[in-house]
């Protein structure tokens, strides 16, 4: 097993979300719904495309995915 270096936060704006689940059915690895809303199960996690994916996918932009070294924003796209 090699080691990861580079790391990317997920947060969830818990205000924003309406709860759809699609994101948790996207990136159930990083994401899951609790008390109706979306919450991330980790504020780190190794790079995965389907955090990207469920960041995209969610209709009120709720989740957003950074760089956690830099702070770049990976998802959603402006």
């Amino acid at each position: 097993m090699t080691a990861v270096d580079t790391w990317w936060t997920v947060t969830v704006d818990r205000d924003a979300c309406i709860g759809t689940g699609v994101c948790a059915g996207a990136a159930p690895r990083q994401i899951e719904i609790r008390a109706g809303k979306a919450s991330a199960l980790a504020p780190e996690t190794a790079p995965d495309e389907a955090v990207i994916d469920a960041a995209d996918m969610c209709p009120m932009s709720a989740i957003t995915v950074r760089d956690a070294a830099s702070g770049a924003l990976l998802a959603p796209e402006e």
